[in-house]
């Protein structure tokens, strides 16, 4: 096979993969009723005039399926720390105690678990787009080289290649969104 059509396949499955981690990424934030230290990532706070990641001023972990626990490396930071929880928005109120902050999970409505499995759907969908655009790119650049001189019968291996990649991605995107639809509705 032709090398620019290695590269060019190469690539297109590294667009495919990284649309494919991009969703589970997005999934793990979604809150389906359960703690995880997941749902803090993208909090910072203020450490000594440096915007820094709460897990990089603390340790957080969940001691049961409903409490998020958060130490803080200093005492001092509880406050900090707190006050960013609120900010971020997240719909989580934390308790500070004094010694550690602790974040109750509340259960989903019925109501909630719906919206979260359109929203699941939704991102699952903007994947599978992604994906789409990653095979229309490698099919572009096939034409382009079919232009340029390639051979007929690499092109079209090619394009079948690339065609089995979307739907083996696309099945893996279909599985990731069954699992956290489960996870979601899973009361």
């Amino acid at each position: 096979m032709n090398e620019d059509v290695e590269l060019i396949i190469e690539e297109t499955k590294d667009r495919m993969q990284k649309a494919l981690e991009h969703l589970e990424h997005e999934l793990a934030r979604l809150r389906a009723g359960r703690a995880t230290p997941v749902l803090l990532d993208g909090i910072t706070v203020d450490y000594y005039g440096v915007n820094s990641p709460l897990s990089q001023v603390s340790n957080i972990n969940t001691p049961d399926p409903k409490t998020i626990l958060i130490q803080p490396w200093e005492k001092t930071m509880l406050g900090t720390i707190e006050k960013a929880i609120m900010a971020a928005n997240i719909g989580l109120t934390p308790v500070n105690n004094g010694e550690v902050i602790r974040i109750n999970i509340p259960p989903l409505t019925e109501e909630r678990r719906h919206q979260l499995v359109k929203q699941v759907r939704n991102e699952s969908e903007t994947a599978k787009i992604s994906v789409r655009n990653a095979r229309k790119w490698a099919n572009d650049e096939l034409k382009q080289l079919l232009k340029d001189g390639l051979p007929e019968d690499i092109e079209i291996d090619a394009t079948e290649n690339i065609q089995e990649m979307t739907r083996d991605y696309n099945g893996k995107i279909d599985k990731v969104m069954a699992l956290k639809e489960k996870d979601v509705m899973t009361v």
